[in-house]
């Protein structure tokens, strides 16, 4: 992967949650080749080390540089968890600087089965009151509550330094509501509120994500030929620059956002990174 251009982040610990994903592992890559010791947060243990493997590896061969990105496993909804895992990393990589909030993801039951209801009467007219209401919980949980209460662990710190980057990465649906993903678009707009942090020195941004063609969503928009699902096809209409995202078209985002120096006065925004599919109206 390519860092499209440098900043300094020497002294910086970055916790990136997610980040053994295909989005957040890319900008776990960044913030580390510009010199952030990264932690990478995720469930899945085998994942992380193959990830942090992967990442310190890449920068090796591509920047000549020795980069440090460490994986630590915990539960973003368990509040002790991330509290135990929070200890761990401080004493390992130093208390944090950059928060990344990438932890998220949508699931089966909480999904519409149609975009909306026709005029006539069908037999998927129920699919939204069907929706199940645990798994509709379990949405908002991942992504509100899985930003939530990693901010309230990794940034308390900040406060005692009176700074810090707090990202938090909402997407297309927080700003231009998508059919049939309804508890997720909700979810992820709720992460977007970001004026508590005042005049502390905490700036508290998003970046919303377009459509990427990742592991966690690839049956959505690919068939079992590798042609695009009906979805996916309307996603590319929809999408001025006529194509799906590349994982490292995030860094640059990510790295204007985590700098002090780039982005001193940038505070409580959504950063759009879509290919335009957020500023197009279809016509």
């Amino acid at each position: 992967m390519k860092v499209p251009f440098n900043i300094n982040l020497s002294g910086k610990t970055a916790v990136v949650t997610g980040g053994s994903g295909t989005l957040c592992s890319a900008m776990a890559y960044g913030l580390a080749v510009c010199g952030a010791k990264v932690a990478i947060i995720g469930r899945n243990k085998e994942k992380l080390a193959s990830v942090s493997e992967k990442l310190t590896k890449d920068a090796l061969d591509e920047y000549n540089k020795n980069v440090i990105v460490k994986g630590y496993s915990c539960n973003v909804i368990n509040k002790d968890e991330l509290s135990a895992a929070y200890e761990t990393i401080k004493n390992e990589l130093g208390s944090c600087d950059i928060l990344i909030n990438g932890a998220g993801g949508n699931q089966p039951g909480a999904i519409t089965s149609i975009e909306m209801l026709k005029k006539e009467k069908e037999d998927s007219d129920y699919s939204f009151w069907n929706l199940d209401e645990d798994r509709i919980r379990d949405v908002m949980d991942l992504n509100y509550m899985g930003t939530l209460l990693p901010i309230q662990v990794f940034t308390k710190d900040m406060v005692e330094k009176r700074s810090g980057s707090i990202i938090n990465i909402a997407s297309v649906t927080s700003i231009l509501p998508l059919t049939k993903v309804i508890a997720y678009g909700n979810a992820k707009s709720a992460i977007l509120n970001a004026v508590h942090f005042g005049e502390s020195g905490i700036r508290c941004n998003a970046i919303a994500p377009g459509f990427y063609a990742a592991e966690q969503n690839h049956d959505l928009l690919f068939n079992a030929d590798g042609s695009y699902t009906d979805r996916a096809r309307k996603i590319i209409a929809g999408t001025p620059m006529g194509r799906f995202g590349n994982p490292e078209e995030l860094i640059g985002a990510a790295l204007f956002l985590a700098s002090d120096e780039t982005a001193s006065f940038v505070n409580g925004i959504v950063l759009p990174v879509d290919g335009g599919y957020s500023a197009y109206s279809g016509v």
